[in-house]
């Protein structure tokens, strides 16, 4: 982080990367002393409502956040930017997004929570376009121009106004991750009355082991334990009204229509308070990691891995295999998981899987034939795409074996 009045002494010349929150109701005329060298720009949780209509000075800039400011429009200087591709505006005000605001190059936009309506009639003409949120708005439709983004990789539409499925979403050749819970197409959400309640005050929770886009997951003992569980769980509580993936309740009651499966973490029991909604899970054991880390800003869709992390080829064919079990169990709940991935995965030594996080769930039951059969070829397009990470962690040694071949050709079949 930044101060302004490094900014302002001069102190930032040279800096690739800038990030300032200071409270700021003006755009510092002072960034464009960086116009040589910025290409990333980090304004979020400031108070901007406008961005100079110069902004293209700025010729290196790639990358503009200005999350959680108080912006009505995405402003039309981004437009401008001829190497901008990656931007996000997500938690402001904003309720007109205009086709002059959108640069060509566009490989990247996040526009959750806010309050826009429709996106522009072009909009088809990002053919870059890889990953686009927009969960937590107001929009009814999509435009039917989208069918030209066929480089779209993943899309949040969830907690929106969308009156029926956005069948045009199933023609886009690389959709793998697909999230669109929590608008009026959807199923109502079960009550789950057969499944555990229990109050807050009965849980003490400790330590944070873990936290994602919908909630914080902690430590917790009990300092009542009506149902006798294991003295120690692990409680997700989630956060506030709506997430980068969603509404909270989505993801509680797809994780509870979906139950017990053994490479999913188990639901022990649910708190559903005023203001307060929680689950209990089981603790997960320590010695599971991460099998991935999340996407990075150059990755943009594709999960990341550590330089030296490698398996062979039969450990990897074990993870393959209980991942690709997990898809057909989730195909039978008629729940598209819509983040199937390598960080979203834990494993032991010796293989196992553990699979949790369901965020960016959704429940499809209700919908077409034609319509679920297309949700699930978009699964299983998510499944090609871990499969492909793990074959790229495969040591040197096995990668001419026959079961490398054959999990290779079942990557993208």
């Amino acid at each position: 982080m930044h101060t302004l009045d490094q900014l302002n002494r001069g102190e930032l010349k040279g800096v690739v990367r800038l990030q300032l929150s200071d409270n700021l109701t003006t755009f510092p005329e002072a960034i464009f002393d960086l116009a040589d060298s910025l290409e990333i720009l980090d304004l979020s949780n400031n108070k901007l409502s406008e961005l100079p209509a110069d902004l293209s000075r700025l010729t290196k800039l790639r990358i503009v956040f200005c999350s959680n400011n108080r912006f009505t429009h995405l402003p039309e200087a981004l437009g401008r930017c001829e190497s901008l591709e990656m931007i996000g505006f997500k938690s402001n005000q904003i309720t007109r997004v205009s086709s002059d605001s959108l640069p060509t190059l566009t490989r990247w936009l996040i526009l959750t929570d806010n309050k826009i309506t429709s996106l522009p009639k072009d909009f088809g003409r990002l053919t870059r376009l890889q990953k686009l949120a927009l969960a937590g708005n107001r929009l009814t439709t999509l435009p039917d121009s989208i069918v030209n983004c066929r480089n779209l990789e993943l899309i949040r539409l969830s907690a929106n106004q969308l009156a029926a499925f956005p069948d045009v979403l199933l023609t886009l050749p690389r959709l793998a991750w697909l999230a669109f819970s929590g608008n009026p197409f959807c199923a109502a959400r079960d009550p789950h009355n057969e499944f555990k309640t229990v109050p807050f005050r009965d849980l003490e929770l400790h330590q944070v082991l873990g936290q994602g886009a919908s909630g914080v997951i902690s430590l917790a003992t009990w300092r009542e334990n009506p149902f006798h569980f294991s003295d120690s769980v692990a409680v997700k509580v989630f956060k506030g009204e709506v997430t980068s993936d969603g509404y909270p309740q989505d993801e509680l009651d797809a994780c509870l229509v979906v139950g017990s499966h053994k490479n999913l973490v188990r639901p022990l029991a649910k708190v559903a308070e005023v203001d307060c909604s929680a689950l209990v899970m089981e603790l997960i054991p320590a010695h599971y990691t991460n099998l991935g880390q999340p996407p990075s800003l150059a990755s943009c869709t594709r999960d990341t891995f550590a330089q030296d992390q490698q398996f062979s080829v039969d450990k990897i064919a074990r993870i393959i295999e209980q991942v690709d079990q997990l898809v057909a169990y989730f195909c039978e709940k008629k729940v598209s998981h819509g983040d199937l991935y390598a960080h979203n995965t834990l494993i032991n030594e010796e293989g196992y899987v553990l699979f949790g996080d369901f965020g960016a769930a959704s429940r499809y039951g209700n919908l077409s034939l034609q319509q679920q059969q297309g949700i699930e070829q978009i699964e299983r397009r998510a499944l090609g795409f871990f499969i492909d990470d793990m074959l790229g962690l495969c040591v040197e040694a096995d990668r001419k074996s026959d079961l490398y071949i054959s999990l290779r050709s079942h990557a993208f079949s």
